[in-house]
């Protein structure tokens, strides 16, 4: 028995010798022929064409959202990132600060701290986190939505601060996902 076999149903059909009257003879009884193209008939009729229809209720309701002023209560500038670099530094630093690649050691929350509290929180914050060597930290200062017509206070007063002081390298808004632009990584120098 052989290992192949082959399938009889792809065999090829032997050609029948067709004689010229056969020919003749087939033609005269089939009539007039026209050729086909296909064996299918579609009898569907063509449907729509397709609409994007949610695609463009979507970008109307985008269009709606940027065109409807902010409320109020809402200060444009609250989101607006801060960072700081000091002089000699190279601009990687703050990429770094960026990417999250510096480890934070310690944060120090300011939510429902007056100006005053706030400052003084701050400083005493730095410099334990320095006593301690803890060069990479995380201030959170909120957004300030809550500030009214003053805007983000404890944001404004965190960047004076840190700006002025000696010890601080670098600092920049806090990813999305550590807080965005609500809190700051700050970056301070060593004590040797």
């Amino acid at each position: 028995m052989s290992k192949h076999r082959s399938d009889p149903r792809s065999a090829p059909i032997p050609a029948i010798a067709v004689t010229t009257d056969d020919r003749s003879l087939f033609l005269e009884a089939i009539g007039a022929v026209r050729r086909i193209e296909t064996d299918r008939l579609d009898t569907r009729a063509p449907g729509p064409k397709p609409e994007p229809v949610q695609s463009r209720r979507d970008d109307a309701r985008v269009i709606e959202e940027l065109l409807r002023p902010l409320p109020s209560s809402l200060d444009p500038d609250a989101a607006e990132p801060l960072r700081y670099l000091k002089n000699g530094l190279a601009p990687r630093v703050l990429l770094k600060l960026g990417r999250g690649q510096f480890s934070v050691r310690d944060e120090l929350d300011l939510h429902q701290m007056t100006a005053a509290v706030a400052k003084n929180a701050i400083s005493l914050f730095l410099a334990e986190c320095k006593s301690r060597d803890f060069l990479c930290v995380k201030i959170i200062h909120g957004k300030g939505l809550r500030s009214k017509h003053d805007g983000p206070v404890l944001k404004s007063l965190t960047d004076r601060l840190l700006r002025q002081r000696g010890d601080v390298l670098a600092f920049r808004s806090a990813r999305w996902n550590d807080g965005g632009s609500g809190a700051v990584i700050v970056l301070l120098k060593g004590n040797r």
